[in-house]
């Protein structure tokens, strides 16, 4: 008899949300296998799948019967086990009793702590088919599901309402039921191709069975993929290429389960409104793919993806055209209203939108920002009355009719609007590239003006929300602040931008209109929450040239002690110590500066760096006093320079007299004299380490 066979569930519902449809098949996939694998079920490859109409799983070799599974219980300490004479104690008997064992089945653990009694033993492993109705039902009750439905008389909730569940090992059905439906082996194929139920004889048909009978292709990817491939092969038939995004991509494919292909037109006027709005539109609205010439422009051309095989394919494609006309009509109609005002006429109508309630409207925070904007400028001798007039204008597309239409085109209508109203080609730029990064990782501005508006629209944000006492907590964060934090870090590292955001910070808490609370702790708790962004992206890799595993969480602390008030400051100087810890003299030094941190921790005594060399006892004190002073006056220079990269080769040179100084010299000595003069040159050698970075915090390697 085998011992292994394919398993088989499918679970057939209502059509499934298409946005959620991926995270719930993954979620699916992985809360069964782990559960198998917990319970000690051997299985082979597992596959998942996902339609609009159902979830599955197909697991090849399943093992049909759980491995035994091991027992071990520890029991009372054999001190209270037993009593002075080696008689068992009723707690002994009591603890074997509970197992249904006798004491000469138990043993005994030896530990640092002492001796307890133990069992270990073993008991027979269940049948897989009576684990795997749990094991489902688990598994489903756990997806990702933000909103529960219910539907007829019934208590059962799911996303959607379920109608079918087939559950096989072989061509066995598992006897279950779940969300009120009883397993069997009929599967339902395409709703209107192959709408008649029908049987699997064995759980590995399912794929191939619903493909050839139910006319569904039940696999997500290869579902994909084949959109994929009918989209090009009609575009390369237009002449032309086809715009596959993949987030609509998957879309799409979460909406068909036989996808069929349907070239449609629209009205060549359109082409006269912005490509985004165009593919908006077209993409955002219907699920359309669309496509561009091989002049890169768009042509008046769509491809949709039907679910259908129709006999009339005319009339598909004219439905899907007469759904599309009049949203392009939207389209074109709000452009041309639009154009009728100039974004500065819309400044006034900031007012009526309130950014939180604390902090005022948009008009509030839009002139917070061109002041902050305009003293970033400043710092950076770019130009102010280009960065002032682009803050001021920054969130007027906000009252748009086409930015009310496709709030995802913000700041680029802002862009279209102003380079229309004869605004400087700086100002427009600024606009839209004030919402860069978009997401992780995402480009960053180009332009000068640019870098400045998204620092500074992103810093009044930080100071505004965390003034009025809604920081983030956990995972919520309504107002995006990490993301925020994040990406001023990333343009300010990233664009080589030298500023004090500590200073930055000071100007942004005191605009903000609330007024309370201490604005010194407020400051150093928003700068500590974007060192803790800018720990993330070190230790991660993103920081240019620092990939994954250059920068431990010890080297990022050991600048960050040093409360850096630039951010690009922060970044050489991280970069520096990654360089010297890969030098020979790395782990002495940073020992040393570990050992000399304790002892001016514990010796309190006066903090100076005053030696007196007449004082000196041994030759090995001179040596280092002498190297000391040999740095000294290029390390000033290096310093001004923020060349620490260079002050850290050179201080590499002091490992041969540091070592030699605490292999000869007692730097607590009972003379008080020199005892102090000696913490005074230790003091030195450290000051000239923490110039840099605290290297004590930098465990040998």
């Amino acid at each position: 008899m085998a011992d292994q066979a394919d398993f088989l569930v499918e679970l057939g519902t209502e059509e499934l949300p298409p946005k959620a449809l991926g995270r719930l098949e993954q979620a699916f996939a992985d809360g069964v296998q782990s559960r198998l694998v917990d319970a000690g079920v051997a299985m082979g490859s597992l596959r998942s799948f996902a339609t609009p109409r159902r979830l599955a799983i197909l697991i090849d070799d399943l093992q049909l019967r759980q491995a035994p599974q091991k027992i071990e219980k520890r029991g009372p300490p054999t001190r209270i086990a037993f009593d002075a004479d080696g008689a068992p104690t009723r707690a002994a008997t009591a603890f074997a009793d509970g197992l249904n064992v006798t004491l000469d089945e138990l043993d005994r653990l030896k530990t640092d702590k002492g001796e307890w009694l133990i069992y270990r033993g073993e008991k027979p492993g269940h049948d897989t088919a009576e684990l795997l109705p749990d094991i489902i039902s688990a598994t489903l009750a756990e997806l990702p599901i933000p909103k529960r439905m219910r539907w007829g008389n019934s208590d059962v909730e799911f996303v959607r309402p379920v109608h079918w569940l087939v559950m096989m090992l072989g061509d066995t059905v598992i006897p279950a039921t779940i969300l009120d439906v009883t397993a069997g082996t009929t599967t339902r194929g395409h709703r209107f191709h192959a709408p008649a139920p029908f049987s699997l004889q064995v759980a590995g048909d399912y794929e191939s069975g619903l493909r050839e009978q139910g006319r569904v292709i039940a696999d997500f990817n290869a579902r994909r993929q084949r959109i994929v491939e009918l989209a090009e092969s009609i575009a390369g038939e237009l002449n032309a290429v086809v715009i596959l995004e993949p987030v609509v991509l998957d879309e799409v494919t979460a909406l068909v389960e036989w996808p069929v292909p349907v070239t449609g037109n629209f009205d060549p006027q359109f082409l006269r409104l912005p490509e985004e709005v165009l593919i908006a539109t077209l993409q955002d609205h219907q699920r359309y793919f669309p496509l561009r010439g091989q002049d890169g422009k768009l042509i008046p051309n769509f491809i949709a993806m039907s679910n259908l095989d129709s006999s009339q394919p005319d009339e598909v494609r004219k439905g899907n055209e007469r759904v599309i006309a009049p949203r392009l009509a939207d389209a074109g109609f709000f452009w041309d209203t639009d154009r009728k005002l100039k974004l500065e006429s819309r400044l006034a109508g900031l007012a009526d939108v309130i950014f939180e309630k604390r902090l005022g409207n948009l008009k509030d925070k839009s002139a917070r920002v061109a002041e902050l904007a305009s003293m970033l400028a400043a710092a950076l001798d770019g130009d102010e009355l280009i960065v002032r007039r682009a803050a001021e204008l920054a969130k007027t597309d906000l009252m748009t009719e086409m930015v009310g239409e496709f709030p995802k085109l913000q700041g680029r209508i802002g862009r279209y609007y102003a380079e229309l109203d004869g605004e400087d080609a700086a100002v427009a730029m600024a606009i839209e590239e004030q919402y860069l990064p978009a997401q992780a990782g995402g480009p960053l501005p180009a332009s000068e003006a640019g870098k400045i508006l998204a620092i500074a629209d992103r810093l009044d944000t930080l100071a505004g929300i965390f003034a009025t006492g809604k920081r983030p907590t956990g995972n919520k964060d309504p107002f995006g602040l990490r993301r925020a934090a994040l990406s001023i870090i990333r343009i300010l590292i990233e664009a080589q931008l030298d500023v004090d955001v500590m200073a930055l910070l000071d100007h942004a808490i005191t605009a903000q209109p609330t007024g309370d609370g201490d604005q010194a702790t407020l400051r150093e708790d928003l700068y500590t929450f974007m060192l803790d962004r800018a720990r993330g992206y070190f230790l991660d890799g993103h920081a240019p040239g620092l990939e994954a595993g250059t920068v431990t969480a010890e080297i990022f602390e050991s600048v960050r002690v040093r409360s850096p008030a630039s951010p690009l400051d922060l970044y050489h100087r991280i970069v520096a110590v990654c360089a010297f810890m890969n030098m020979d003299a790395a782990d002495s030094l940073a020992s040393a500066n570990k050992r000399i941190a304790n002892i001016l921790k514990t010796a309190d005594t006066p903090d100076t760096s005053d030696i007196d060399t007449s004082l000196f006892a041994a030759e090995q004190e001179l040596a280092l006093f002498t190297a000391i002073d040999t740095v000294a006056e290029p390390h000033r220079a290096d310093i001004a320079a923020r060349n620490y990269s260079g002050i850290l080769d050179r201080l590499a040179s002091l490992k041969e007299p540091v070592d030699a100084y605490f292999d000869t010299v007692l730097v607590m000595d009972d003379d008080q004299r020199l005892r102090l003069n000696r913490l005074a040159t230790l003091n030195r050698l450290r000051q000239l380490f923490l110039d840099v970075a605290d290297i004590s915090c930098i465990p040998p390697r």
